[in-house]
C-alpha cells in the first residue's frame, strides 16, 4: 500500500529544503525566489522501524525491506491559486493526486529570507492555502451539481445519492468550511463511497509541519503554538521541524553521528520520523510483518483491516485464494527466539478471514488459487 503525501505551502517557507532533507536528495532545487519547485519532485524513503531490526537479528535474512514512504514536493501556492494565479492550475492537479496533504508553515522570523505576504503568521497562511482549495473544491461541485440535481429529480437512483452527498459539503464550503467536516460517516458505506469519489481536495487528511528555527526546535515557540491550537481544534495533527537541522542531520554519514547531533541539541528524532508517525496516525495506517531466510518484510495496511485484505497487499492470488494466517504478535516473536519458540510456546495462532490484523503481526499466509 502506497502512502502519498504532497508537500504544500506559501512559497519560500521551506518546502523544498524539508524535501531534499527528508529523501536525502537535491532534486528539488532549494532557493530563495518563489516557484522555485516547477514540477512535483516525488522521492521515496524507507518508514524508520526499529522492529524491523530486531526481527532481522533472529532471522537473518539475505534482504531487509522496509515499507516505503513517498513524498511529492509541490510548487508554492499564492492567492488566486484557484482562478489559476501563479502556477495554480497545476498545483491544484498534482495535490489531488495525494493521500494526505503535508502543510508546511513557516514559523521562524528571518529577514533574510522574503514571505511572500511581508510578515510571519502561520495562522493566516495556513488559511490563505485551504481557502483557494476550498474555492476550487466549491467551482468543482457547483458546475456537476445542477446536472445531479436534474437526474434525481427525474428518478435517478444514482443521482439521488450524489445529491444527499453533495449537498452538505456545497454548504459547508460555501461557509468557508473543508469538504472533510461535510463527509458522511464511514458506516454509511454507500454515502461514504460517493464523497471519495468526489476526489476533493479538503477532503484530504492535514498534518502540519511548524518550520521553527533551529533554537526552536526541541520547544517549539509562539508561532508554532498557535498552529498546534488550530491543529487540535480541526482534530489534525501537528509536527515541530527544523528543515535547516533535517538538512544537516541528512549530510551526516552514520546513525551514531545523526543521533549524536541530534541529542546535542536536545532533540531524540529527525523529523522524519515525527512525520512518518504523526502522517501513520492520521491515515490509519499500522504495519505487519512477513519473516524468513529469504527476507524480512515490512507491510503497510488501513487499521482494522482483515487477514484477506492484509494478505493481498502482498499478491492478489494471497486475497482471493486466502485459506488461513498463521499469525505471532510481534512481542511473543521476539520474546521466544522466533518462529520455532513461539509456536512451541503455543504462541502461534491460526486465524482465518474475519481476524483483524493487529499491528506488529508477524504473518504467514496460506492460500489456494
Amino acid at each position: 500500500m502506497g502512502f502519498n503525501c504532497g508537500i504544500v505551502g506559501l512559497p519560500n517557507v521551506g518546502k523544498s529544503t524539508l524535501f531534499n532533507a527528508l529523501t536525502a536528495t537535491i532534486s528539488a532545487q532549494a532557493a530563495n525566489f518563489p516557484f522555485c519547485t516547477i514540477e512535483p519532485n516525488t522521492g521515496r524513503v524507507a518508514v524508520p522501524d526499529e522492529r524491523l531490526d530486531k526481527l532481522a537479528a533472529l532471522v537473518n535474512p539475505k534482504i531487509l525491506v522496509p515499507t516505503q514512504l513517498e513524498f511529492v514536493d509541490i510548487a508554492g501556492l499564492v492567492k488566486g491559486a484557484s482562478k489559476g494565479e501563479g502556477l495554480g492550475n497545476q498545483f491544484l492537479a498534482n495535490i489531488r493526486q495525494t493521500d494526505a496533504i503535508i502543510h508546511v508553515l513557516r514559523c521562524f522570523e528571518d529577514d533574510n529570507i522574503t514571505h511572500v505576504e511581508g510578515s510571519v503568521d502561520p495562522i493566516r497562511d495556513s488559511e490563505i492555502v485551504e481557502t483557494e482549495l476550498m474555492l476550487a473544491d466549491l467551482e468543482s461541485l457547483e458546475k456537476r451539481f445542477e446536472q445531479v440535481a436534474k437526474k434525481s429529480k427525474n428518478g435517478d437512483k444514482e443521482a439521488k445519492l450524489q445529491e444527499t452527498v453533495m449537498e452538505p459539503v456545497i454548504k459547508a464550503l460555501r461557509e468557508g468550511k473543508p469538504a472533510r467536516v461535510a463527509a458522511p460517516d464511514k458506516s454509511c458505506k454507500d454515502e461514504f463511497k460517493q464523497y471519495q469519489m468526489l476526489q476533493l481536495l479538503t477532503s484530504k487528511p492535514v498534518l502540519y509541519v511548524c518550520n521553527v528555527d533551529e533554537s526552536s526546535a526541541a520547544t517549539g515557540n509562539k508561532f508554532s503554538a498557535c498552529v498546534f491550537e488550530k491543529a487540535k481544534a480541526e482534530n489534525a495533527e501537528a509536527v515541530i521541524i527544523s528543515a535547516e537541522i533535517e538538512s544537516e542531520v541528512a549530510q551526516l554519514e552514520n546513525e551514531a553521528e545523526k543521533q549524536e547531533f541530534l541529542e546535542s541539541l536536545g532533540l531524540k528524532e529527525t523529523g522524519l520520523s515525527k512525520i512518518i508517525k504523526a502522517g501513520y496516525a492520521l491515515l490509519g495506517l499500522q504495519t505487519y510483518f512477513t519473516a524468513g531466510p529469504k527476507e524480512v518484510h515490512a507491510w503497510t495496511f488501513l487499521k482494522g483491516s482483515k487477514a484477506p485484505v492484509c494478505a493481498g497487499i502482498i499478491h492478489t492470488d494471497f486475497e482471493r485464494g486466502f485459506i488461513r494466517a498463521e499469525t505471532i504478535s510481534f512481542d511473543d516473536y521476539i520474546n521466544y527466539g522466533g518462529e520455532q519458540g513461539a509456536k512451541n510456546n503455543g504462541k502461534m495462532r491460526s486465524e482465518g478471514k474475519e481476524y483483524i490484523v493487529q499491528d506488529g503481526d508477524v504473518m504467514n499466509f496460506l492460500f489456494n488459487v
